[in-house]
């Protein structure tokens, strides 16, 4: 069918200016419509082109800039809901706008996880703190590289959705989506017709791990959004208090969301971190007493979405340098990590590829990197600002020996490995163009035609082909322990991405692109 083009007429627009010429004519407001629905899709088309533009290399060094504005670009391609006019990723559109239905509420909103269409509380709202974490400790290098307000803005679609989520009292929707199901049918989420199941924590049904992560998540974005907007984070706060409380009064472990997101580590972490992450908002001595006297820490070699300790420690240790009292044990516990970690101390345990990189397991390895990352940049910067050094035994490594560990994990993310390829999505040289994800494998299809499921693996999953969608920015599952890649779209444990993976990459890339 031809399209009359007298409807509307929208110039391509030159990246250079500014100005923009939108000629409506006499178009109702039906056509008017249309000229913005096309108008969308064209500002996201140009967004990826200039995307593709960038220089890889900056002065010699990786164009960390880039690597940060495209690794907030896939947060976008992970939404659920009805997206906003200011959409980045043109292949995306709404989906999911039943959410909730089945227990008469309102779950519309939030993230998909991974390469899959279920939303699941626990790594939703982890990702949702680091990512908070990042604009707080480095809101002066966000806001140099402009990017500022879509972390503001990725935060949001969580916080927003956790408002939803935990709108009744003393209840707590954890997930939508039944993983069984969705992971029989490869589809794209916007032609999904497997059934929303909804899953949810109360006093009979407990799940600490899950609501203690949700208030630290809700505690860290209160003070992202306390200057800027005041009733916002005042809301979110008093919500992060009763979930602390609901996750202390009602103990016990949630498995419902598993074999996909089971806490192994139990709920010692995420109480230690929700409480931290209030003390931290609203400096109240109770927060700080349960830190003190009811608390559990311990020492650990990883930080990721099950295994909280290892953060909390860093962001308590920032406070024992600011003069708080009686936090020594979780500084000895914080640089436990970091001796840990680091190659060169002697207290080295955990397992580093031929290539340098950080490997623990296979699937999703890369958040382990960026997790690293995450806290030897923020230790280091603490470090600097207090003017310490950490000692390992018989070595001490001051804050350019922990930031330089941070930049060759990151690196190797970006291309400097083995392999001479970049494992963030189109970034860098020869990048993965197979990443395991529905939306991204699939082209556009008419929103009411049904899928068959029994066929869609080999039509989409096992199409041994780049997929025709580019997941602009995403940090793939990476390579094996001895470096090596496969970028095949059935093979998950390299190619899958997790909103994790990125928010843990934000920080280092807002730091090191600050100093290149």
């Amino acid at each position: 069918m031809q399209r009359n083009k007298s409807l509307c007429v929208c110039p391509i627009l030159s990246t250079l200016q500014s100005s923009v010429l939108f000629v409506m004519g006499s178009s109702t407001t039906t056509q008017r419509s249309h000229c913005w629905h096309y108008w969308g899709i064209i500002v996201a088309w140009l967004t990826l082109l200039e995307m593709k533009m960038m220089v890889h290399y900056v002065n010699g060094e990786l164009n960390y800039k880039e690597a940060l504005t495209k690794s907030l670009i896939f947060l976008e391609a992970q939404r659920s809901g009805k997206l906003p006019s200011n959409n980045r990723v043109p292949w995306r559109e709404d989906s999911a706008l039943d959410d909730g239905k089945l227990a008469n509420v309102d779950l519309v909103g939030g993230y998909y996880d991974a390469g899959d269409n279920v939303k699941y509380g626990l790594p939703m709202a982890f990702t949702i703190t680091t990512l908070s974490w990042a604009a707080i400790f480095y809101k002066s290098e966000l806001e140099a590289t402009k990017e500022m307000g879509n972390v503001h803005d990725a935060i949001r679609w969580g916080t927003d959705y956790f408002l939803k989520a935990s709108s009744r009292r003393k209840r707590l929707y954890v997930q939508v989506g039944d993983p069984e199901e969705d992971h029989h049918c490869w589809v794209r989420p916007e032609n999904m017709k497997t059934k929303r199941t909804v899953l949810k924590i109360d006093s009979n049904t407990p799940g600490t791990e899950i609501a203690a992560e949700t208030a630290a998540a809700m505690a860290a974005a209160s003070i992202v959004f306390r200057d800027s907007d005041r009733k916002y984070s005042h809301s979110l706060l008093n919500k992060a208090k009763s979930l602390f409380v609901f996750s202390k009064s009602h103990k016990g472990t949630y498995d419902g969301e598993c074999p996909f997101y089971c806490s192994y580590s139990g709920y010692n972490d995420e109480l230690m971190w929700a409480a931290t992450w209030l003390y931290m908002a609203t400096r109240k001595p109770a927060y700080l007493k349960y830190i003190e006297e009811e608390s559990i820490s311990a020492s650990v070699t990883e930080f990721n979405w099950d295994l909280k300790y290892a953060g909390a420690q860093i962001l308590l240790t920032k406070l024992h340098f600011e003069g708080t009292k009686n936090l020594d044990t979780f500084k000895v516990h914080a640089e436990s990590f970091i001796c840990s970690v680091h190659p060169e101390s002697p207290y080295h345990q955990i397992n580093l590829s031929p290539g340098g990189f950080v490997h623990l397991r296979d699937g999703a390895n890369t958040q382990y990197a960026t997790g690293a990352a995450l806290l030897f940049t923020v230790y280091g910067d603490l470090l600097a600002k207090h003017k310490q050094k950490i000692t390992c035994g018989d070595k001490q490594f001051d804050p350019s020996h922990l930031l330089s560990f941070a930049k060759i994990q990151m690196d190797y993310i970006l291309g400097k490995n083995p392999e001479g390829r970049s494992y963030m999505v189109g970034f860098g040289k020869n990048p993965p163009t197979q990443a395991h994800h529905r939306g991204a494998s699939m082209q556009k299809l008419p929103k009411d035609e049904e899928v068959n499921c029994p066929t869609s693996f080999s039509k989409w999953l096992n199409k041994d082909q780049p997929n025709p969608n580019e997941l602009t920015g995403a940090i793939l599952g990476g390579p094996d322990g001895n470096d090596k890649f496969k970028d095949k779209r059935w093979e998950s444990v390299y190619t899958e991405p997790c909103t994790y993976i990125n928010s843990l990459a934000v920080g280092p890339l807002a730091k090191l692109a600050s100093l290149s």
